[in-house]
């Protein structure tokens, strides 16, 4: 499994409340699309600064939800989500290499970044192959 990297403006907008309750699951829905163009850390901020694979066959635009939840104890927030398979039909999706998490709910800015996962090399999913997007016990923890 890729390791989790995180975007230097995530720490920002959490501590400025960009993210609703916590990344509360009934508040915020955290989505991840994919990715064939690098992610900087310290310039990337919002979904639009970085390109997404075109949707089809099997691909959406805007990415894929998460299903997010919650939970704090003792200061550190641990953010879980439901593992999330992308199934090719009717053609290849990709190439892509990234796995990129952003925020969908807030309006401003909109759609902030999160974190991605780098996963190597480019990824062709052809036609009845699928991805999974692993998040493991947790997306991420923040203490």
């Amino acid at each position: 499994m890729a390791s989790f990297n995180k975007f230097q403006v995530f720490v920002t907008n959490v501590a400025a409340g960009v993210h609703v309750n916590a990344l509360n699951a009934s508040t915020d829905t955290l989505k991840c699309y994919l990715s064939n163009t690098a992610p900087n850390a310290a310039t990337h901020s919002v979904k639009a600064d970085l390109a997404e694979i075109s949707a089809g066959n099997g691909y959406t635009a805007g990415g894929h939800d998460s299903q997010n939840s919650a939970s704090t104890s003792t200061g550190t927030i641990t953010v879980s989500g439901t593992d999330i398979t992308i199934t090719a039909s009717g053609g290849t999706i990709g190439p892509f290499r990234y796995v990129v998490l952003y925020n969908d709910t807030p309006t401003s800015p909109a759609d902030p970044l999160i974190g991605w996962w780098d996963y190597g090399s480019s990824i062709t999913l052809n036609d009845g192959e699928s991805f999974t997007i692993d998040f493991g016990v947790s997306i991420f923890t923040v203490a």
